[in-house]
């Protein structure tokens, strides 16, 4: 069992959390295994889902939702190299400045000095 306590707007919660599982390891190894599995869905799945709408978009199952979800994955990556944490601040910030949004992966624009 992993307890966790967190605090969010000055409200103190605190969770239970049962695993049941046949590895033979140190709990602190399980628990380290645990929180590499839930990062790789709070780092990416969560983020396209919740931040970028992915479930949401009408082509989800359509040939082209490979070709947007590859895009997303850049943008994300961009983001991120670029310093922001949250990829919605990272949009808001720069959803009109090409330019900064293609900097951090080193593309510039034509016309531009590199």
């Amino acid at each position: 069992m992993v307890t966790t306590t967190t605090t969010r707007q000055a409200k103190r919660t605190t969770t239970r959390h049962r695993f049941l599982t046949s590895i033979r390891t140190s709990p602190n190894a399980l628990l380290r295994l645990i929180r590499q599995r839930w990062s790789i869905e709070n780092e990416w799945h969560w983020a396209r889902d919740a931040q970028l709408g992915e479930d949401a978009h009408r082509y989800t199952n359509r040939i082209g939702a490979p070709v947007f979800a590859f895009l997303r994955t850049i943008v994300m990556n961009l983001l991120r190299r670029g310093g922001y944490r949250s990829i919605r601040k990272g949009f808001r910030e720069l959803a009109y400045d090409i330019k900064g949004i293609l900097a951090p992966g080193g593309v510039t624009t034509a016309g531009s000095a590199p």
